[in-house]
């Protein structure tokens, strides 16, 4: 195009691998171009993404109902964290208690309890390591608190979200550095925004939220409003796909349309720095999916209340399935994607500039809870048939 400065490099991202004999022929299929137009670089991923593997560490939790009264017997887990000497952070919400493991399952120690005072919690929806302390958000009191290794008290700073509610799954820390989080929260006016920490302090950076787009995007499928007998409720259309967004370290934001397999990354000033995609087959949606993916939820809220009227009464069938379910940034850099499969979903991972990395089986975790990653390792929480919570630890390796 005139006026358009171009430039195109293709890499041959396995082939020094495969020279070697110590990959899948396969995977020398995976090639990674980077194109750059006005500025803008793109970078596309095709063909089979590097087998990696997701090897158990330590599984943390009760082994039976008969174990009570035990540290590992957990009251409600929302979220983990890992820190300095292999210890594991976790959250117990129902307990008001952090208890703390190393990664070989032994409790080491547990601190916190309910209450309004230093050291004490209302809601304990998240933690993180950051720098050289374990950070706690509980937005009832509205407050950021510090803690040591050891479960010393160091202080706290306020946050603008005294008494909000809500899915610990969103109202979290994201964790994008060795010294960097932020925090979701809302604007003055009432839009939502990440506002970054470390360690002592504020870094200086906000970040907008995940925004409501002006117009259908395409594949968009609008929820269903249910109401009557006194209740309201919301339920997302099965298949549809989802609108994503995650900060990362510096300010820089990575926003997702679930219905296409691309990651924008954009800078603080909403500016497009860099354009992810990856090339896959689209997948159809069979008509066994198709009758059996009305949600849980729609089929509790009829139960509930039979009376409620709805719009739409139907949900529309989408033309296919979506790509991407979640995307996360780990404090490495590292892009994490969800991506949606008839085999069975995958996690593919990327470096900081956008090149396929690998590829593992997804691993299922519990509602209103998100994967942790530090390094080479991962922690889930896991609720069991019993709906008793469990937290598991897995070390990333490459497949032999």
């Amino acid at each position: 195009m005139p006026g358009v400065a171009r430039l195109s490099v293709l890499v041959a991202s396995m082939a020094a691998g495969c020279a070697q004999g110590d990959r899948a022929a396969a995977e020398c299929d995976l090639t990674t171009t980077v194109d750059t137009v006005a500025g803008v670089v793109h970078v596309t991923n095709a063909g089979i993404a590097p087998e990696w593997r997701l090897v158990p560490v330590v599984s943390i939790g009760p082994k039976e109902l008969t174990d009570q009264a035990t540290p590992d017997e957990f009251g409600g887990v929302s979220a983990v964290a890992f820190g300095p000497d292999e210890a594991l952070f976790v959250a117990d919400e129902y307990n008001s208690e952090v208890r703390v493991f190393g990664l070989d399952g032994v409790h080491r120690r547990t601190f916190g309890r309910e209450g309004d005072g230093p050291g004490e919690f209302r809601s304990l929806y998240s933690l993180a390591w950051v720098g050289d302390r374990l950070l706690t958000l509980d937005p009832r009191l509205g407050r950021i608190g510090g803690f040591s290794a050891e479960g010393e008290w160091l202080g706290q700073r306020t946050t603008v979200m005294a008494g909000f509610s809500g899915s610990p799954a969103f109202i979290r820390f994201f964790p994008v550095g060795p010294n960097e989080v932020f925090r979701f929260a809302y604007s003055l006016e009432r839009e939502t925004i990440w506002v970054g920490h470390h360690a002592t302090g504020d870094t200086g950076d906000t970040v907008p939220g995940p925004r409501s787009p002006v117009t259908p995007l395409p594949g968009a499928i609008p929820p269903m409003f249910c109401e009557g007998d006194g209740a309201f409720s919301v339920i997302g259309a099965p298949f549809a796909p989802k609108s994503l967004r995650h900060p990362a370290s510096g300010g820089v934001a990575y926003s997702a349309w679930g219905y296409f397999y691309r990651i924008a990354v954009t800078d603080v000033a909403g500016d497009t720095l860099r354009i992810i995609e990856r090339a896959l087959p689209t997948e159809p949606i069979s008509d066994e999916e198709w009758a059996g993916g009305r949600s849980e939820e729609y089929d509790e809220m009829r139960e509930r209340f039979p009376n409620a009227s709805c719009n739409p009464r139907t949900f529309t069938r989408p033309d296919r399935k979506p790509f991407i379910g979640e995307i996360f940034v780990a404090p490495d850099g590292k892009l994490w994607v969800d991506v949606i499969r008839t085999a069975g979903n995958r996690w593919e991972f990327f470096d900081a500039e956008g090149g396929l990395v690998g590829s593992v089986p997804a691993v299922p975790y519990k509602d209103r809870t998100v994967p942790v990653f530090r390094g080479d390792y991962l922690a889930t929480i896991r609720q069991d048939e019993l709906e008793l919570d469990h937290v598991d630890v897995w070390r990333l390796e490459r497949a032999n």
